[in-house]
């Protein structure tokens, strides 16, 4: 049986994670009309499956990831879910003030990963 790379395994469950807590914390946008503790109670039971898949993704990444790396590609990973769920659920734009900051973002991670001699 194939297994996942040490380095491939966080970042796959990370993004898996991101997509729960994605639709944990703006899914609800679109029932409005629903009342607010059935939203709340809605979006705990998201996160707690969103648990399950980012505190081992933490666990196991720190054998391979620095703390710092780790939180780096959780912050990637969460701005490109977003922008996905943003356009294609919510359907709201992204303009290029959008694109602009996360590419700032993208430059700070690079910065965080670059080893400099």
């Amino acid at each position: 049986m194939p297994t996942v790379s040490p380095t491939l395994l966080p970042v796959l469950m990370l993004f898996a994670s991101n997509v729960f807590m994605t639709f944990a914390w703006y899914g609800h946008l679109k029932f409005k009309g629903s009342a607010l503790p059935t939203v709340v109670l809605a979006s705990w039971g998201i996160a707690f499956v969103e648990y399950w898949l980012a505190v081992p993704a933490n666990r196991w990444g720190s054998a391979v990831y620095s703390a710092a790396q780790l939180k780096t590609i959780q912050e990637v990973i969460t701005l490109v879910v977003f922008a996905a769920f943003s356009v294609l659920y919510l359907k709201e734009p992204l303009g290029w003030n959008h694109a602009l900051g996360f590419l700032f973002i993208a430059a700070g991670a690079f910065l965080i990963f670059h080893k400099w001699s």
